[in-house]
């Protein structure tokens, strides 16, 4: 019972958070995370997107259709491989991107931040165990 009512916390407060999210540009964290990653990198394929973002190619699809269609990304084939496409931001995404809130609550980041080092990688490495039990989701 407490491990089931500290994950109902979780995904309260990420609920919570994510709404606040949706009101910048109406993006959902996905979207923001999707493009957050595509600003780290010059260019990614979807498949290797998918990977980073934990997203089955479908769902991540769909995703980048509607990226697209907001013109916050763009596809490029590939020069010498046409059957390759490559997925990067636009200008728009960019400056969005500069603008972007953070995808964690700003209370969390200082809290968490205030940790020694030793508690930030164990409740880290808890929390990856704990996604890890849960099976493949998106």
């Amino acid at each position: 019972m407490p491990l089931f009512q500290a994950m109902r916390r979780l995904q309260q407060a990420g609920e919570v958070h994510a709404k606040r999210l949706s009101r910048f540009g109406g993006l959902t964290p996905m979207q923001l995370m999707i493009l957050q990653v595509l600003a780290g990198e010059k260019r990614l394929t979807a498949s290797d997107l998918s990977g980073r973002v934990s997203l089955t190619a479908a769902t991540l699809s769909g995703m980048l259709d509607r990226l697209e269609e907001h013109g916050l990304l763009q596809r490029q084939r590939d020069d010498q491989d046409r059957r390759r496409q490559w997925l990067l931001l636009s200008d728009a995404g960019r400056a969005l991107m500069q603008q972007a809130p953070s995808l964690l609550p700003p209370e969390f980041r200082q809290r968490f931040a205030a940790l020694s080092d030793w508690e930030r990688h164990s409740l880290t490495a808890a929390l990856l165990r704990a996604a890890e039990l849960c099976g493949e989701m998106d």
